[in-house]
């Protein structure tokens, strides 16, 4: 008989408390203010200062595009929760989650959820390009139902030393790396987000390189926490969160996490991320989750929770170092924080 030997930080599958439990106690009537700016122009970050109301719920989480026509992928979720992956705290509320947003390609604001609603999702293509066997554009369906769905259990640390802790649906950002068949001599992974300032009025901001592009190394994206994210709270990801494809990797800083993708291009040139274009010396490309290395205008070593009134003590990794550590072996010349 196999014996699981539990990690530190694990707690039993139970102690995640389920949708039911968590939304039926006690709202918070605020979220706290924003975390602190992530650039002292242009652009201040807004505390999320408002709950959404009734009406809006069924946009904010994600199972309805502003017109009111349900998400084509509604009908695949839930999906079955994978026990490898679980929290050492409770799953953040679901109205926290999916209206206290960074989301530039609509602006600064953490109410970006509102405005982040005319998103089109359908039709949306996705391309996997460069340094592959065959390169392949895929619609967004065409691409889910070629995909191992399954839920998981993470926790979100935002660079501005917020979290959350959410269940995300979606699949192995590895199943799409075999799906691409990469030629041995690619050595990143570099994804891209949807280009279309008459939508997203964020994109009309000149200062900003558009289009949004996030990066991985070969070894990051086909660790076994990389995650490509198409589903939240047992339904379609919110438009807001990220919809239809977004990357999540839970042992790095929120920015890494790109959202909305549209191409994933296979290179062997280090990609100039979105942030370290705008300010290198502060938002590098590894952008490791490590609370002993503080941001340069902020501390890293608490971070508080969304719903929450206490701060919680940021562990390294985000408490994944098992999982990441051995990826970052012999690079002690790389700047692997922030």
């Amino acid at each position: 008989m196999p014996i699981k030997i539990k990690r530190g930080w694990e707690l039993p599958d139970s102690a995640a408390t389920s949708e039911d439990v968590f939304r039926s106690r006690r709202r918070l009537l605020k979220a706290a203010a924003a975390g602190p700016i992530l650039l002292a122009a242009p652009g201040l970050l807004a505390g999320c200062d408002e709950a959404p109301s009734p009406s809006a719920q069924m946009a904010a989480t994600g199972t309805s595009d502003a017109a009111g026509a349900a998400d084509p992928s509604t009908s695949l979720y839930p999906v079955e929760r994978n026990p490898r992956y679980v929290l050492d705290r409770d799953i953040s509320p679901e109205d926290l989650a999916t209206t206290y947003n960074n989301f530039y390609e609509f602006g600064s604001s953490k109410n970006i959820w509102k405005k982040a609603q005319d998103l089109p999702i359908r039709p949306w293509r996705v391309a996997i390009t460069g340094m592959v066997e065959t390169p392949m554009e895929l619609d967004i369906d065409d691409l889910l139902g070629k995909m191992p769905l399954e839920e998981r259990l993470y926790r979100h640390r935002c660079v501005e030393a917020w979290s959350m802790a959410v269940p995300w649906s979606g699949f192995p950002l590895k199943a799409l790396v075999d799906l691409a068949r990469p030629l041995g001599s690619a050595k990143y992974l570099k994804m891209v987000t949807f280009q279309n300032p008459e939508v997203a009025g964020g994109q009309k901001a000149s200062w900003y390189p558009w289009p949004y592009v996030e990066g991985l190394t070969m070894a990051e994206a086909t660790n076994e926490l990389a995650f490509i994210a198409t589903g939240l709270y047992g339904k379609p990801v919110p438009k807001q969160n990220g919809a239809p494809l977004r990357l999540a990797v839970p042992w790095k800083y929120g920015f890494k996490s790109v959202k909305s993708i549209v191409t994933f291009e296979f290179t062997d040139q280090r990609p100039r991320t979105f942030w370290e274009e705008i300010q290198a010396s502060e938002y590098g490309f590894w952008a490791n989750v490590n609370p002993n290395v503080p941001h340069p205008r902020w501390s890293q070593a608490t971070e508080r929770v969304l719903g929450q009134d206490q701060r919680l003590e940021t562990q390294l990794y985000n408490g994944y170092g098992e999982f990441v550590a051995g990826l970052y072996a012999g690079l002690e010349g790389e700047k692997l924080f922030m």
